[in-house]
């Protein structure tokens, strides 16, 4: 028999107010709800008097990817991780990239049902050194994330939010004890830039990163995707950048990613290449160690460097690994610490991408 396409999960991070809605305070929406209406994110709804996650255990498919493609340069290269996400999201990015799933209204969508054991168990047996909740934004979907998290916890296997990180302060600590990892969304740099094209704020994603980095031990790594005209110019990667080296500090590593055409911003170009290395370069000017260029081809951009000698510690080749010049977290060449979660060798898995059918991994 298979499971109710919509769940009513018992959320938490609500309150009842006064006039007789009751108000979500998982992210900075704060969304006010009368019976039988949903949050902005779609997924958390009222019904009666509570609030519920409509696809606790509910998934739009699973796979496992390369690690970096998440993208996480420092934790663990090479290993896989066994990717899943939802339906939904409490931002409203018009050039979404994964817009089929993070905007779902139809929960026809979520074709996979999946306890928190099953995940951990699959992953286990895959041989995946991580889980990650990804596609859409985790947030919306907390309490099912952090159950999983806490069997993949109890199995050996770390767990990966990538995330916009926009979530509230009275959320944030628990969300993120949770987590081994997390790589967090940084859409622009200016609050113009998140009202008009993300329906947000910039302000909480800031507080979000600047609290995991003084407030707990979850390695992060920061991506932007550059729009051209939007986001993508001098003055605002100075002043990210400027950011980043001074609440931050120089060792969390920065993506820029390249744009295409998608959802409701059709009538951009595409990212030039050149784009995303003057980024770099600008990141790098401030003092910022680690800056990578992604979703074009840039071996150089890719790859790992010792910001003491400048040699080549992880060499990256799109998703594959090449030379690997560390010893322990150490440079090969110069011994320098190199921030980051590594293993004794590189993991293996290269740029494959293989799909999974969790009712595989079901108990009997």
């Amino acid at each position: 028999m298979n499971a109710p396409v919509e769940s009513a999960h018992p959320a938490r991070w609500w309150r009842a107010l006064p006039d007789g809605r009751l108000e979500c305070r998982l992210c900075p929406r704060e969304c006010k709800l009368n019976d039988g209406q949903r949050g902005f994110c779609f997924v958390r709804k009222r019904a009666g008097d509570q609030l519920v996650l409509t696809t606790y255990g509910r998934s739009s498919g699973f796979c496992v990817d390369p690690i970096e493609k998440k993208p996480l340069n420092h934790f663990f290269p090479g290993t896989s991780v066994l990717s899943f996400g939802t339906a939904g999201c409490n931002l409203g990015c018009r050039f979404c990239q994964n817009w089929d799933i993070s905007k779902a209204r139809a929960f026809d969508r979520l074709a996979d049902a999946a306890r928190p054991e099953t995940i951990a168990r699959a992953a286990r047996e895959l041989g995946c050194r991580s889980v990650a909740f990804t596609y859409n934004d985790p947030v919306i979907f907390a309490e099912y994330a952090l159950d999983v998290a806490a069997a993949c916890r109890a199995a050996g296997v770390a767990t990966v939010a990538v995330t916009a990180g926009y979530i509230s302060a009275e959320a944030r600590p628990e969300f993120y004890a949770g987590m081994d990892a997390a790589n967090v969304d940084l859409k622009g740099f200016s609050e113009a830039f998140y009202r008009r094209l993300c329906f947000g704020e910039l302000a909480p994603v800031l507080e979000t990163l600047a609290y995991l980095k003084r407030e707990t031990r979850v390695w992060f790594e920061v991506t932007t995707l550059l729009i051209p005209g939007e986001n993508d110019s001098d003055a605002e990667l100075h002043a990210a950048a400027e950011w980043m080296a001074g609440h931050l500090g120089p060792d969390v590593p920065w993506h820029f990613t390249a744009f295409h055409p998608d959802f409701k911003l059709l009538d951009h170009p595409p990212t030039p290449a050149a784009t995303l290395r003057r980024a770099r370069a600008i990141a790098r000017s401030k003092g910022l160690r680690h800056v990578y260029t992604g979703n074009v081809h840039d071996a150089e951009g890719g790859s790992t460097y010792c910001p003491g000698c400048g040699a080549c510690v992880i060499e990256r080749d799109w998703y594959v690994l090449g030379r690997w010049g560390l010893r322990g977290d150490r440079c090969a060449t110069c011994g320098t610490a190199i921030a980051g979660h590594f293993d004794a060798a590189p993991g293996r898995w290269g740029a494959r991408r293989l799909p999974v059918r969790l009712a595989d991994f079901a108990a009997a």
